[in-house]
């Protein structure tokens, strides 16, 4: 992913820059530079003791449970929750025996790579699958965004039984296979050598509530709650993802409307020329000799989709919800003439 002049990483969905960039872009602003779902759960009012009291041990322990189901976890006792996956990098990086080398499956999500480093680790991101087997860390993110490469499950627990013998650690960041066909690996957490990561607010399109989880063995998962201490859900957070996790009704729902309005963007995309490369059904992966002009035209009408410095001739779609359709129809079909 890009960095800024600052070095910092640069993430979708940062409004306030796109403002800055194009500060006679029209309002309000339709953000697809990320990849949440426009869609997001219709869970319950927020009771207000939610704000007003601590977390119930119960609560989480619930949300566990939930989570085990809903993922493929062993148990709930194989489950981390945590107030998103993000804050979780730093602390498995520190869970190989031997804390010397990493290697991230790229281009990928770079706040791994980033973690690692910070770790104290020699990193190396590589598209080669199978350079991975060097290091003491090694991640993969399956489907991978932003190109929605997918490893298959005997590859990944192939090299997880690899690390596991040499006291390494795979991760496999699975924070779009809701959206996927791919197999999940969580089941096989207990083995040793393989941690998954999944995320709740991308889906249920509800990424301000800050919730994700690790799945992994019960030692190292024991390990990492001790670390996060406890109420490390919110009140509210617990509130809405008790609903939308044990709703299979809405989720398989939604996997539909999802994989149809993915093959409604990639239509619009191909009749504006815009060849799609990749993706999942909550973003598309796009490669145009034009993409820095298309992002800036885009741009200037309050369209924001997501570019990459480093791979300047590619962009990244997100979906657009029902009432922004007509907007991006209308630009991209500008830009046809």
């Amino acid at each position: 992913m890009a960095s800024g002049a600052d070095g910092t990483i640069q993430h979708g969905g940062n409004l306030a820059r796109a403002r800055l960039q194009f500060p006679h872009a029209p309002e309000p602003w339709i953000d697809l530079s990320t990849g949440i779902n426009p869609y997001s759960y219709p869970h319950s009012a927020v009771p207000a003791n939610a704000f007003s009291r601590l977390p119930e041990p119960a609560l989480a322990e619930r949300l566990k449970s939930l989570a085990a189901q809903a993922y493929g976890a062993p148990s709930a006792a194989h489950v981390v929750a945590a107030p998103g996956t993000q804050i979780l990098l730093p602390m498995i990086a520190a869970l190989p025996k031997v804390q010397a080398r990493a290697a991230v499956l790229s281009p990928t999500y770079a706040e791994h790579a980033r973690a690692a480093r910070l770790a104290g680790y020699d990193v190396t991101e590589t598209e080669d699958f199978g350079s991975l087997a060097d290091a003491d860390l090694a991640v993969v993110v399956n489907p991978n965004n932003p190109t929605g490469r997918t490893t298959s499950r005997s590859d990944l627990l192939a090299l997880a039984a690899h690390m596991r013998a040499k006291g390494g650690l795979l991760v496999v960041d699975e924070a779009f296979h809701d959206v996927s066909e791919t197999e999940t690996v969580a089941d096989a957490v207990a083995d040793g050598g393989l941690l998954v990561l999944r995320s709740f607010g991308k889906f249920y399109g509800m990424a301000g509530v800050r919730l994700g989880f690790a799945i992994a063995g019960a030692d190292v998962a024991a390990r990492l709650d001790g670390q996060l201490g406890p109420w490390s859900v919110s009140g509210p957070a617990l509130h809405v993802a008790l609903e939308a996790l044990a709703d299979r009704d809405w989720r398989q729902a939604m996997q539909q409307t999802l994989r149809r309005q993915a093959a409604r963007l990639d239509a619009l995309l191909n009749e504006g020329a815009i060849p799609v490369v990749g993706g999942t059904a909550l973003f598309r992966y796009v490669r145009h000799e034009r993409a820095a002009a298309l992002h800036a035209a885009l741009g200037g009408g309050g369209i924001l989709v997501r570019r990459f410095e480093e791979r300047p001739d590619v962009l990244r779609f997100g979906l657009p919800g029902d009432h922004e359709w007509a907007r991006l129809e209308a630009a991209l079909r500008a830009l046809m003439l």
